[in-house]
Protein backbone atom coordinates (compact mmCIF):
# COMPACT_ATOMS: atom_id res chain seq x y z
CA UNK A 1 0.00 0.00 0.00
CA UNK A 2 1.23 3.34 -0.63
CA UNK A 3 1.60 5.80 2.01
CA UNK A 4 1.57 10.06 0.39
CA UNK A 5 3.63 12.28 2.54
CA UNK A 6 1.42 15.04 4.39
CA UNK A 7 3.05 17.57 2.21
CA UNK A 8 2.19 15.75 -1.26
CA UNK A 9 -1.81 15.00 0.04
CA UNK A 10 -2.10 19.09 1.11
CA UNK A 11 -0.45 19.89 -2.37
CA UNK A 12 -3.08 18.60 -4.79
CA UNK A 13 -5.57 20.26 -5.49
CA UNK A 14 -8.52 18.02 -4.83
CA UNK A 15 -7.81 17.48 -1.47
CA UNK A 16 -8.25 21.31 -0.54
CA UNK A 17 -11.69 21.11 0.17
CA UNK A 18 -11.20 18.03 2.71
CA UNK A 19 -8.12 19.89 4.38
CA UNK A 20 -10.26 23.06 4.97
CA UNK A 21 -12.84 21.60 6.28
CA UNK A 22 -10.93 19.15 8.79
CA UNK A 23 -8.78 22.54 10.00
CA UNK A 24 -12.21 24.56 10.39
CA UNK A 25 -13.90 21.52 12.45
CA UNK A 26 -10.48 20.97 14.19
CA UNK A 27 -11.11 24.65 16.14
CA UNK A 28 -14.27 24.39 16.64
CA UNK A 29 -13.87 20.85 18.17
CA UNK A 30 -11.14 22.25 20.22
CA UNK A 31 -13.44 25.09 21.40
CA UNK A 32 -16.27 22.58 22.50
CA UNK A 33 -13.33 20.97 24.06
CA UNK A 34 -12.91 23.75 26.47
CA UNK A 35 -15.86 24.29 27.39
CA UNK A 36 -16.18 20.45 28.03
CA UNK A 37 -13.22 20.83 30.58
CA UNK A 38 -15.22 23.47 32.53
CA UNK A 39 -17.36 21.94 34.76
CA UNK A 40 -16.45 21.13 38.26
CA UNK A 41 -15.10 18.98 39.23
CA UNK A 42 -12.10 20.07 36.99
CA UNK A 43 -10.37 17.02 35.14
CA UNK A 44 -6.33 16.61 35.95
CA UNK A 45 -3.58 18.62 34.10
CA UNK A 46 -1.69 16.32 32.10
CA UNK A 47 1.88 15.70 34.39
CA UNK A 48 4.65 15.29 31.74
CA UNK A 49 4.59 15.33 27.64
CA UNK A 50 7.06 12.82 25.91
CA UNK A 51 7.75 13.32 22.40
CA UNK A 52 8.56 9.81 20.38
CA UNK A 53 9.72 9.29 16.58
CA UNK A 54 7.61 6.78 14.61
CA UNK A 55 9.25 3.78 13.42
CA UNK A 56 6.30 2.22 11.79
CA UNK A 57 5.00 4.45 9.70
CA UNK A 58 6.56 4.74 5.87
CA UNK A 59 6.24 8.61 6.72
CA UNK A 60 8.28 9.41 9.34
CA UNK A 61 7.33 12.07 12.34
CA UNK A 62 7.15 12.70 16.05
CA UNK A 63 4.13 11.49 18.14
CA UNK A 64 3.61 13.69 21.81
CA UNK A 65 2.21 11.25 24.23
CA UNK A 66 0.53 12.90 27.05
CA UNK A 67 0.84 11.71 30.43
CA UNK A 68 -1.74 11.63 33.38
CA UNK A 69 -0.90 10.44 36.79
CA UNK A 70 -2.19 9.06 40.15
CA UNK A 71 -1.47 11.96 42.97
CA UNK A 72 1.11 9.47 44.29
CA UNK A 73 3.32 9.20 41.00
CA UNK A 74 7.05 9.79 42.36
CA UNK A 75 5.67 11.14 45.91
CA UNK A 76 8.41 11.05 48.04
CA UNK A 77 9.20 7.82 49.32
CA UNK A 78 6.92 6.22 46.42
CA UNK A 79 9.70 6.87 43.86
CA UNK A 80 9.95 2.89 43.14
CA UNK A 81 6.34 2.27 42.87
CA UNK A 82 5.33 0.56 39.59
CA UNK A 83 1.79 1.62 38.19
CA UNK A 84 -0.61 0.10 35.74
CA UNK A 85 -0.64 1.80 32.58
CA UNK A 86 -3.57 2.88 30.37
CA UNK A 87 -2.79 3.72 26.71
CA UNK A 88 -5.69 5.77 25.40
CA UNK A 89 -6.69 6.90 22.25
CA UNK A 90 -8.79 9.97 21.60
CA UNK A 91 -11.83 10.46 19.13
CA UNK A 92 -12.72 12.64 16.37
CA UNK A 93 -12.67 10.54 12.99
CA UNK A 94 -9.13 10.28 12.55
CA UNK A 95 -9.51 13.56 11.73
CA UNK A 96 -9.93 15.89 14.51
CA UNK A 97 -9.72 16.05 18.16
CA UNK A 98 -5.98 16.45 20.45
CA UNK A 99 -4.40 13.80 23.32
CA UNK A 100 -6.15 15.79 25.64
CA UNK A 101 -9.63 15.71 25.07
CA UNK A 102 -9.94 12.69 27.26
CA UNK A 103 -8.90 14.38 30.20
CA UNK A 104 -12.20 13.42 32.12
CA UNK A 105 -11.50 9.52 31.11
CA UNK A 106 -7.72 10.14 32.33
CA UNK A 107 -8.62 11.38 35.52
CA UNK A 108 -11.32 8.95 36.34
CA UNK A 109 -8.80 6.33 35.74
CA UNK A 110 -5.87 7.89 37.37
CA UNK A 111 -7.97 8.76 40.67
CA UNK A 112 -10.16 5.43 40.83
CA UNK A 113 -7.89 2.62 38.79
CA UNK A 114 -4.70 3.77 40.56
CA UNK A 115 -3.31 3.89 36.86
CA UNK A 116 -1.43 6.02 34.47
CA UNK A 117 -2.78 7.17 31.34
CA UNK A 118 -0.79 8.31 28.42
CA UNK A 119 -2.89 9.71 25.72
CA UNK A 120 -1.64 9.41 22.43
CA UNK A 121 -1.76 12.46 20.06
CA UNK A 122 -1.54 10.54 16.30
CA UNK A 123 -0.72 12.21 13.07
CA UNK A 124 -4.50 13.43 11.88
CA UNK A 125 -6.11 12.70 8.47
CA UNK A 126 -6.36 14.33 5.57
CA UNK A 127 -2.75 15.07 6.00
CA UNK A 128 -1.69 11.53 6.97
CA UNK A 129 -4.64 8.85 5.83
CA UNK A 130 -4.51 5.13 6.62
CA UNK A 131 -2.72 3.67 7.96
CA UNK A 132 -0.95 6.58 9.65
CA UNK A 133 -2.84 6.97 13.18
CA UNK A 134 -3.09 3.27 13.99
CA UNK A 135 1.07 3.21 13.25
CA UNK A 136 1.72 6.10 15.46
CA UNK A 137 -0.54 4.54 17.96
CA UNK A 138 1.42 0.83 18.03
CA UNK A 139 4.81 3.20 18.35
CA UNK A 140 3.56 4.64 21.36
CA UNK A 141 2.31 0.56 22.94
CA UNK A 142 6.26 -0.18 22.16
CA UNK A 143 7.96 3.06 23.29
CA UNK A 144 6.03 2.74 26.63
CA UNK A 145 7.62 -0.85 27.12
CA UNK A 146 10.62 0.22 25.99
CA UNK A 147 11.00 2.70 28.73
CA UNK A 148 8.12 1.69 31.74
CA UNK A 149 10.86 1.51 34.49
CA UNK A 150 11.93 4.95 33.80
CA UNK A 151 8.43 5.69 33.90
CA UNK A 152 7.25 4.24 36.73
CA UNK A 153 5.17 1.41 34.87
CA UNK A 154 4.69 -2.19 35.42
CA UNK A 155 5.14 -3.61 31.22
CA UNK A 156 3.13 -6.83 32.26
CA UNK A 157 -0.14 -4.12 33.18
CA UNK A 158 -0.43 -2.09 30.08
CA UNK A 159 -3.88 -1.77 28.34
CA UNK A 160 -5.37 0.30 25.80
CA UNK A 161 -8.21 2.22 25.27
CA UNK A 162 -9.94 4.51 23.29
CA UNK A 163 -13.01 6.78 21.82
CA UNK A 164 -15.04 6.68 18.65
CA UNK A 165 -12.23 6.44 16.22
CA UNK A 166 -10.01 5.99 18.69
CA UNK A 167 -12.02 2.86 20.06
CA UNK A 168 -10.99 1.55 16.50
CA UNK A 169 -7.51 2.43 17.77
CA UNK A 170 -8.02 0.36 20.64
CA UNK A 171 -9.26 -2.90 18.96
CA UNK A 172 -6.78 -2.46 16.14
CA UNK A 173 -3.13 -1.28 17.88
CA UNK A 174 -2.94 -4.90 19.38
CA UNK A 175 -3.10 -6.40 16.18
CA UNK A 176 -0.80 -4.60 14.40
CA UNK A 177 1.34 -4.91 17.72
CA UNK A 178 1.52 -8.61 16.43
CA UNK A 179 2.80 -8.16 13.29
CA UNK A 180 5.29 -5.59 14.48
CA UNK A 181 6.25 -7.89 16.90
CA UNK A 182 6.55 -11.22 14.79
CA UNK A 183 9.44 -8.36 12.18
CA UNK A 184 11.44 -7.67 15.19
CA UNK A 185 11.52 -10.93 16.04
CA UNK A 186 13.96 -12.10 13.40
CA UNK A 187 16.04 -9.54 15.12
CA UNK A 188 19.20 -10.80 17.23
CA UNK A 189 18.80 -8.78 20.39
CA UNK A 190 15.63 -9.34 22.22
CA UNK A 191 13.69 -5.65 22.68
CA UNK A 192 11.79 -5.07 26.27
CA UNK A 193 8.87 -4.39 24.00
CA UNK A 194 8.80 -7.96 23.04
CA UNK A 195 8.23 -10.06 25.94
CA UNK A 196 4.88 -8.14 26.84
CA UNK A 197 1.40 -7.71 25.48
CA UNK A 198 -1.58 -5.82 26.25
CA UNK A 199 -3.68 -6.94 29.10
CA UNK A 200 -6.95 -5.15 28.51
CA UNK A 201 -9.09 -3.29 25.72
CA UNK A 202 -11.78 -0.26 26.96
CA UNK A 203 -13.55 0.34 23.73
CA UNK A 204 -15.85 3.21 23.68
CA UNK A 205 -18.47 3.39 20.85
CA UNK A 206 -16.19 1.93 18.54
CA UNK A 207 -16.04 1.71 14.20
CA UNK A 208 -15.81 -1.55 13.67
CA UNK A 209 -17.00 -2.57 10.00
CA UNK A 210 -16.54 0.00 7.40
CA UNK A 211 -17.33 -2.61 4.74
CA UNK A 212 -21.00 -1.56 5.37
CA UNK A 213 -21.15 1.59 3.80
CA UNK A 214 -22.59 4.72 6.18
CA UNK A 215 -26.06 5.00 4.82
CA UNK A 216 -26.57 1.32 5.76
CA UNK A 217 -25.32 1.42 9.13
CA UNK A 218 -27.81 4.90 9.77
CA UNK A 219 -30.94 3.23 8.43
CA UNK A 220 -30.25 1.04 11.72
CA UNK A 221 -30.15 4.31 14.20
CA UNK A 222 -33.54 3.90 15.87
CA UNK A 223 -33.83 8.15 16.59
CA UNK A 224 -32.00 9.24 13.15
CA UNK A 225 -32.53 12.67 13.97
CA UNK A 226 -30.48 12.03 17.38
CA UNK A 227 -27.52 10.83 15.45
CA UNK A 228 -24.25 12.89 14.29
CA UNK A 229 -25.29 14.69 11.08
CA UNK A 230 -23.94 12.81 8.09
CA UNK A 231 -21.34 15.11 6.37
CA UNK A 232 -19.03 14.60 9.45
CA UNK A 233 -19.06 10.88 8.72
CA UNK A 234 -18.41 11.66 4.84
CA UNK A 235 -15.55 14.21 6.06
CA UNK A 236 -13.88 11.21 8.03
CA UNK A 237 -14.23 8.75 5.55
CA UNK A 238 -12.99 10.64 2.62
CA UNK A 239 -9.77 12.48 5.14
CA UNK A 240 -9.15 8.69 6.58
CA UNK A 241 -9.72 6.14 3.44
CA UNK A 242 -7.34 7.54 1.32
CA UNK A 243 -6.69 6.61 -2.15
CA UNK A 244 -9.43 4.65 -1.88
CA UNK A 245 -8.94 2.69 -4.27
CA UNK A 246 -6.04 1.14 -1.87
CA UNK A 247 -7.63 1.00 1.17
CA UNK A 248 -8.65 -2.47 2.29
CA UNK A 249 -12.03 -1.83 4.04
CA UNK A 250 -11.69 -5.49 5.26
CA UNK A 251 -8.93 -5.62 7.03
CA UNK A 252 -8.51 -6.13 10.14
CA UNK A 253 -6.33 -2.82 11.12
CA UNK A 254 -10.07 -1.39 9.68
CA UNK A 255 -12.63 -3.54 10.12
CA UNK A 256 -11.93 -5.76 13.32
CA UNK A 257 -15.50 -6.98 13.41
CA UNK A 258 -14.90 -8.78 9.63
CA UNK A 259 -11.34 -10.11 10.84
CA UNK A 260 -11.11 -13.98 10.98
CA UNK A 261 -11.54 -15.88 13.98
CA UNK A 262 -7.70 -16.39 13.54
CA UNK A 263 -6.70 -12.83 14.02
CA UNK A 264 -9.55 -12.32 16.50
CA UNK A 265 -8.19 -14.50 19.34
CA UNK A 266 -4.78 -12.34 19.03
CA UNK A 267 -6.86 -9.63 21.36
CA UNK A 268 -6.01 -9.41 24.80
CA UNK A 269 -8.51 -12.06 26.98
CA UNK A 270 -9.85 -9.14 28.48
CA UNK A 271 -12.33 -6.65 26.93
CA UNK A 272 -14.59 -3.87 28.03
CA UNK A 273 -17.53 -2.45 25.31
CA UNK A 274 -19.45 0.37 25.14
CA UNK A 275 -22.12 1.36 22.63
CA UNK A 276 -24.99 3.89 22.20
CA UNK A 277 -28.56 3.70 22.09
CA UNK A 278 -29.00 6.08 19.08
CA UNK A 279 -25.68 5.39 17.10
CA UNK A 280 -25.44 3.40 13.58
CA UNK A 281 -22.55 2.19 15.22
CA UNK A 282 -24.40 0.10 17.79
CA UNK A 283 -24.84 -3.09 15.39
CA UNK A 284 -21.86 -3.52 14.04
CA UNK A 285 -20.55 -3.14 17.76
CA UNK A 286 -22.90 -5.88 19.06
CA UNK A 287 -21.69 -8.35 15.94
CA UNK A 288 -18.32 -7.34 17.45
CA UNK A 289 -19.24 -8.38 20.69
CA UNK A 290 -21.00 -11.71 19.89
CA UNK A 291 -17.72 -12.88 17.74
CA UNK A 292 -15.46 -12.71 20.66
CA UNK A 293 -17.66 -14.00 23.38
CA UNK A 294 -17.82 -17.04 20.99
CA UNK A 295 -14.08 -17.02 21.13
CA UNK A 296 -13.94 -17.12 24.05
CA UNK A 297 -12.72 -13.89 25.27
CA UNK A 298 -13.82 -12.00 28.52
CA UNK A 299 -15.96 -8.85 27.18
CA UNK A 300 -17.55 -6.89 29.37
CA UNK A 301 -20.25 -5.14 27.37
CA UNK A 302 -23.02 -2.29 27.82
CA UNK A 303 -25.40 -0.01 25.76
CA UNK A 304 -25.72 3.08 27.49
CA UNK A 305 -29.44 4.00 26.71
CA UNK A 306 -30.71 6.94 25.35
CA UNK A 307 -27.57 8.42 24.45
CA UNK A 308 -26.08 9.24 21.24
CA UNK A 309 -22.44 9.33 19.52
CA UNK A 310 -19.69 11.11 21.67
CA UNK A 311 -22.20 11.72 24.53
CA UNK A 312 -19.91 11.58 27.40
CA UNK A 313 -18.26 14.67 25.93
CA UNK A 314 -20.80 16.97 24.83
CA UNK A 315 -20.01 20.58 26.12
CA UNK A 316 -21.91 21.97 29.51
CA UNK A 317 -20.98 25.26 31.05
CA UNK A 318 -22.60 23.84 34.13
CA UNK A 319 -21.50 20.86 35.79
CA UNK A 320 -19.48 17.40 34.28
CA UNK A 321 -22.64 14.92 33.31
CA UNK A 322 -23.04 12.40 36.42
CA UNK A 323 -23.97 9.82 34.03
CA UNK A 324 -20.88 10.11 32.47
CA UNK A 325 -18.91 9.97 36.12
CA UNK A 326 -21.40 6.88 37.09
CA UNK A 327 -20.24 4.68 33.23
CA UNK A 328 -16.45 5.71 34.29
CA UNK A 329 -16.68 4.56 37.49
CA UNK A 330 -17.99 1.12 36.51
CA UNK A 331 -15.27 0.71 33.57
CA UNK A 332 -12.45 2.17 36.26
CA UNK A 333 -13.92 -0.79 38.49
CA UNK A 334 -13.02 -3.53 35.41
CA UNK A 335 -9.69 -1.88 35.36
CA UNK A 336 -9.27 -2.25 39.21
CA UNK A 337 -9.79 -5.58 38.37
CA UNK A 338 -7.93 -6.76 35.63
CA UNK A 339 -5.01 -4.71 37.07
CA UNK A 340 -5.57 -5.13 40.94
CA UNK A 341 -7.31 -7.89 41.04
CA UNK A 342 -10.11 -6.46 42.67
CA UNK A 343 -13.85 -7.59 42.78
CA UNK A 344 -15.46 -7.37 39.26
CA UNK A 345 -18.08 -5.00 38.45
CA UNK A 346 -21.72 -6.56 39.04
CA UNK A 347 -20.10 -9.41 41.48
Amino acid sequence: MSHPTAHGIINKPSRWPIYSQAVFWRFLMGLGMYQHKRPSPRPLEPRFVKHIDTTLSAVPGRVPLVFYTPKDYKAPGNESKKYPCIVNFHGGGFTMGTATDDCRWATAVCEQADTIVCSVDYRLAPEHPFPTALEDSADAVMWIWDHADELGIDADRVGVSGFSSGGNLSLTVPLRLQDALRQDGAAPAVLPHQRHAIKLIVAWYPDTDFTEGREERRRIVDRPEKELPGFFWRMFDNAYLYPPEEVPLDSPYLSPAVASDEVLQLLPEEIILYTCEWDQLLDEGRRFKDRVEKLGKKIKYKMIEGVTHGWDRDPDPFKAGPITQEVYAEACKEIRRVFHGEQSLGQ
